[in-house]
């Protein structure tokens, strides 16, 4: 008799005989996907109807239902498995200073150009059209961080270029065009075209007054006149980009140049990528160092005036950090509030248990207060021009909410994870992603010193932007105590304006705290603004780097803690 090698006398799988098959999989969550990150999310519904975008409500509903797809979601996981990469030449030799992407990333850059992320606004003006431009960015910036940064720029470069009509005159129609095309040809051969920025040098990082790129008028000199440049750039967001804004030293001081990847008599510029920069986050987003070796460009705004013609496009890009990090935190915040739901552990589900259930509402505080302060920032922005309250808001209020929420998400993408446990931490969860990406916006456009020292150079120049502050902090006056309480101390403590740089974080952490709590007191529902005023006010758990007080011997801890 022939003997089955799969099976035993008794005619059984040998499997089963012996017990290879081990387990049933248990209490194990389902993936996320499929959602809908409009309508599953209470606070970005009722923030858009109170920030005056309720007319997108339902082009909002219908994206919503696009980003959170399993799909789309997708998208997100393989544009950072399969990172860009660089080639210099082609291959009979020609310097193309080219970067390749995976798939993936050029379809989540077709969406959002198609749907007008980089662009509505300026489209498409009105009541609230920066509020629905803001959720958007928002929903998308839950798939994918990565693909925002080039995303962003090409909205923000849109205010710098009206500087310069002339030039913004040729290059805008185009960088408003919702029509994605990524081949690297001159841009008189394409419909639509991004932008980036090249500011940073190895020498100054965000000091960028200490540049030394040099510009050299070809011509003429001044404004729209072209310009050679001769420098480096140690950090070029997006190099793929058609065009980029970059700072360059004339005689007459630092100033702001468009410079094209390709020149208009259809040649390579001489911008030439040294190499691609390796993050730790932001894997889908090429960087670059780029030696500038006579590059054409020309001159946008007034010459020696090019950190103030490109912090037009600095605020935008601020705003965005913003916006991205509380998005970070939303997709955090529902990854862990999942997994809890359907995990259990010591015979309930995690979301039942009572410390569980005080750090995801704590998580949950924070992620909503995030979004309520970009939020609001959008509708300031949106009102710009016919509010002068509003504009200093804005100046004061991105870059309190630019350093607060970038500065708090690193510890909130972590906590999340922890709430998952160990499958959190494996690749295949988006939570290792999500821990990576977290201190990248804190560090882009201005780290979080650089962020209070613009507060306090804007109460400096601007005195009329503190009162602006409170005058919307005060719109809460009365309706919680412990506010109350904080904002008195926050007034006495700002008109000492003694050892104000040292005490900066201090004060812009407070003033961070106090906008959101007014904005939740006024918008979010009772339970919640109730719960956040007493757990950041009242609360003696909540620890911050950098609000040392006064009267420390801080030279000598430097000192002990230095590796000698």
């Amino acid at each position: 008799m022939t003997t089955n090698p799969q099976t035993h006398d008794f005619g059984q799988p040998a499997a089963d005989r012996f017990g290879a098959v081990t387990h049933e999989v248990l209490n194990q969550p389902t993936p996320l996907q499929d959602i809908n990150l409009f309508s599953s999310d209470r606070a970005l519904q009722e923030a858009v109807q109170r920030e005056g975008a309720a007319w997108a409500a339902a082009d909002l509903q219908r994206y919503g239902g696009l980003a959170g797809s399993a799909d789309f979601l997708e998208l997100g996981h393989l544009a950072n498995q399969h990172p860009p990469e660089f080639d210099t030449h082609d291959r009979h030799g020609q310097r193309v200073d080219r970067v390749r992407f995976h798939p993936s990333y050029h379809q989540l850059m077709r969406t959002a150009i198609e749907e007008g992320v980089h662009s509505s606004p300026w489209t498409e003006p009105g009541p609230g059209a920066h509020v629905a431009r803001a959720a958007r960015f928002y929903m998308q910036s839950q798939v994918e961080a990565g693909h925002g940064c080039p995303i962003t720029m090409s909205f923000a470069a849109v205010p710098c270029l009206q500087l310069q009509p002339d030039l913004a005159a040729l290059w805008v129609p185009k960088l408003n065009s919702r029509h994605y095309d990524p081949r690297n040809v001159p841009v008189a051969q394409k419909a639509g075209i991004t932008v980036g920025m090249a500011m940073t040098e190895k020498q100054g990082g965000s000091d960028v007054r200490a540049n030394t790129t040099r510009a050299f008028a070809v011509g003429a000199q001044g404004p729209g006149q072209a310009y050679e440049l001769v420098g480096h750039k140690y950090f070029v967001s997006a190099p793929m980009s058609d065009a980029f804004l970059v700072l360059a030293q004339t005689a007459a001081g630092l100033s702001c140049f468009l410079l094209p990847r390709w020149r208009p008599d259809g040649s390579k510029n001489a911008l030439q990528v040294q190499r691609l920069k390796k993050k730790m986050g932001n894997a889908s987003n090429a960087s670059c160092e780029t030696e500038l070796r006579g590059a054409l460009a020309w001159m946008v705004g007034t010459e020696g005036r090019g950190v103030a013609t490109i912090i037009e496009m600095v605020a935008m890009t601020r705003f965005d950090c913003m916006t991205g990090s509380a998005a970070g935190m939303r997709m955090a915040l529902i990854q862990a509030l999942h997994h809890c739901s359907q995990r259990a552990a010591f015979g309930k589900l995690l979301i039942e248990q009572p410390l569980m259930q005080n750090v995801l509402a704590d998580l949950a505080l924070e992620s909503e207060a995030a979004l309520a302060m970009s939020m609001r920032m959008a509708r300031a922005i949106d009102r710009r021009g016919a509010s002068a309250s509003e504009d200093l808001l804005v100046r004061l209020g991105t870059a309190i909410g630019k350093y607060w929420i970038c500065k708090r998400v690193p510890q909130h993408a972590y906590e999340a994870m922890e709430c998952i446990g160990g499958s959190g931490v494996m690749e295949e969860s988006p939570m290792p992603r999500l821990y990576r990406e977290a201190p990248v916006n804190a560090i882009w456009e201005g780290s979080g010193n650089v962020q209070c020292l613009d507060v306090l150079r804007a109460m400096a120049k601007t005195p009329d932007v503190l009162p602006a502050f409170f005058h919307e902090v005060d719109a809460a006056r009365g309706q919680h105590a412990s506010l109350d309480r904080h904002v008195t101390s926050l007034k006495d403590d700002l008109r000492d304006q003694t050892e104000l740089e040292y005490r900066a974080r201090d004060l812009v952490d407070r003033m961070a705290l106090a906008l959101q709590a007014a904005l939740l007191l006024q918008g979010a529902p009772g339970f919640v603004a109730d719960a956040f005023c007493r757990a950041r006010f009242d609360s003696q758990g909540q620890h911050q780097y950098g609000t040392l007080p006064r009267g420390l011997d801080v030279a000598s801890i430097i000192e002990r803690a230095m590796p000698h």
